[in-house]
């Protein structure tokens, strides 16, 4: 099977995990993928630039599987994550819509995908053939060496003769027991998310810690700043992905803060569900309002629950805070994750300066105290 040369490649060039999201064209390589690697299934392909962020920090080698059309869905991710704090990232992409293609609706973006990639300046190596796989190991090695994001475009032809799928294999029981009782009063808030912030702050020991992007990483730096922050200076949505990658990567505590309209934008919690990472606490700053760009109203504001949301993704311990004490309180009784701490919060920022720390520096002094004992 062509599919056990792709893994063995991938395992040669020292792939630690694999963030995906299936491909017809390359199905059996998806199915046997969870078999061999440290595997993280995303329901976004942008949110695997996140994970597989966080993973390099940590000092692992991830790579995505993915279909090439989600290269749509990442290309500002990869743009102000990987490519401005320069990161490695390969992604092994199952090219549609320009080889016998079926779906009309494939063809417009995957077909100008190479002037797409061309125009940002992201490198790709297009595999036609299976007898072409080798590339696929080119690809990785260029990507850890400079440190950046490289795309394997792998034609349909290269799968063709490949063994037979899964599908004729049952699927494990979905049988569980779902039991939720639930009723919160939400009263109205007392904190800025700053007052939030000073409190985290005050708690941190060896925990690495992931800012939202905008205020919240000033107001963070503002706080407390420390080589164990990493500031978040572009990638809406990407901070709890990128956190879920960290812990991924580490045994060390992962504290995120992140904000009402951030996680209303991502896939990334019945991912952090489903995985159960112990160490990982998301705590979601809920001002009900874009607080960076002028603080317009979010759904959180007055009609949508996020801790609920949080408990229907698996979460294994939630809780929610509008004071000062309650959530020190909360921290305190902090358990094994992955943990949702649900912060109510008064709109409004800080007077707060800006980080004045380039993305190299930030980078560099994260992955330096991530690798020191705790």
């Amino acid at each position: 099977m062509y599919e056990n040369l792709v893994i063995d490649i991938l395992k040669e060039h020292g792939i630690s995990h694999i963030a995906s999201i299936p491909c017809d064209k390359a199905k059996d390589l998806c199915f046997m993928l969870p078999d061999h690697f440290d595997h993280i299934c995303l329901t976004r392909e942008e949110d695997g630039i996140g994970v597989c962020a966080g993973l390099a920090l940590a000092g692992q080698r991830p790579a995505m599987v993915i279909q090439s059309s989600g290269l749509g869905n990442s290309l500002n991710a990869i743009m102000s994550l990987t490519k401005t704090y320069d990161l490695p990232l390969p992604i092994i992409a199952s090219w549609r819509g320009v080889e016998d293609e079926v779906i009309p609706a494939q063809v417009p973006f995957n077909a100008a995908i190479p002037k797409i990639l061309d125009a940002t300046g992201i490198p790709y190596t297009i595999v036609h053939t299976n007898e072409e796989f080798g590339k696929i190991g080119d690809v990785i090695d260029d990507a850890f060496v400079h440190s950046r994001p490289h795309v394997a475009l792998v034609l349909p032809k290269a799968w063709e003769g490949a063994g037979s799928c899964r599908e004729e294999c049952p699927p494990p029981s979905r049988v569980r027991r779902v039991a939720v009782s639930y009723e919160r009063t939400i009263t109205e808030p007392v904190m800025t998310r700053f007052d939030a912030i000073r409190v985290i702050a005050r708690h941190l020991g060896e925990q690495a810690v992931v800012s939202n992007i905008g205020v919240p990483g000033k107001e963070l730096y503002a706080a407390r700043d420390r080589p164990l922050n990493f500031y978040m200076l572009g990638s809406y949505t990407q901070a709890s992905p990128l956190g879920l990658g960290l812990a991924a990567g580490t045994e060390r505590d992962v504290w995120v803060i992140d904000g009402d309209g951030s996680i209303l934008g991502t896939g990334i919690l019945p991912v952090i569900g489903a995985r159960q990472p112990e160490n990982l606490t998301i705590f979601c700053l809920d001002n009900g309002a874009f607080g960076s760009t002028g603080n317009q109203l979010t759904p959180a504001y007055r009609d949508t629950d996020i801790e609920l949301i949080a408990i229907a993704a698996g979460f294994r311990h939630t809780g929610k805070a509008r004071s000062e004490a309650e959530l020190a309180t909360v921290i305190g009784d902090l358990r094994k994750g992955p943990n949702f701490v649900h912060v109510l919060l008064k709109p409004g920022n800080a007077a707060v300066k800006n980080i004045p720390l380039s993305p190299h520096e930030i980078r560099d002094r994260f992955a330096g105290a991530m690798k020191n004992p705790r």
